[in-house]
């Protein structure tokens, strides 16, 4: 089984503090230590997608990779922090781009599982988290009905995650991992 951690943030801050980062690196651990699925990750920030046009002739490298990476996983988890009321711009760019597989046997993100898992300074996550939801399910993709939303100031503790959240981001990891396994 593959799974696929996509970073759906660009420049958050320094390299390896993020806040996504830190998550990522957490369930990739999580993933790793799961018998039978191998982890990749995609990060918006490295990925240097233009933004979305519809005259597809001319489809860049990172481009075609991206969608190849997304559709090669059985399984994802998005994350993103919370803007203004969604997910970031870029990250939306991005899924946009999935568009050059509506013509595949299988198109966009058919029959993909998906966490979702958003963050914000407030309680507010779940307006991000709403806004993934929406466009996963326009990909065609199945969304767990267990997500993580985070409220900032309570993620970290001691600069590590804190147990509330480890244990929600290992059990969204496992619901993701037993529904691929049935």
């Amino acid at each position: 089984m593959n799974a696929l951690i996509f970073n759906g943030i660009g420049l958050e801050g320094k390299a390896g503090g993020t806040t996504a980062e830190r998550i990522e690196s957490y369930l990739k651990k999580v993933f790793t230590n799961t018998s039978g699925v191998e982890v990749d990750t995609f990060n918006l920030a490295e990925a240097g997608l233009p933004m979305l046009h519809t005259n597809f002739s001319n489809i860049s490298e990172n481009i075609k990779e991206m969608a190849v990476k997304f559709k090669k996983a059985d399984i994802h988890v998005w994350l993103a922090p919370m803007y203004h009321g969604s997910m970031p711009g870029a990250m939306k760019n991005c899924l946009d781009w999935l568009e050059i597989t509506a013509r595949d046997e299988q198109p966009y993100l058919t029959n993909k599982v998906i966490g979702l898992v958003c963050w914000a300074d407030g309680g507010q996550a779940m307006l991000g988290i709403n806004s993934m939801d929406n466009v996963a399910k326009a990909l065609r993709a199945w969304v767990l009905p267990y997500s993580v939303p985070i409220v900032r100031n309570d993620l970290f503790d001691g600069g590590e995650i804190s147990e509330l959240y480890k244990h929600k981001l290992e059990k969204m990891a496992a619901l993701l991992v037993e529904s691929k396994n049935k």
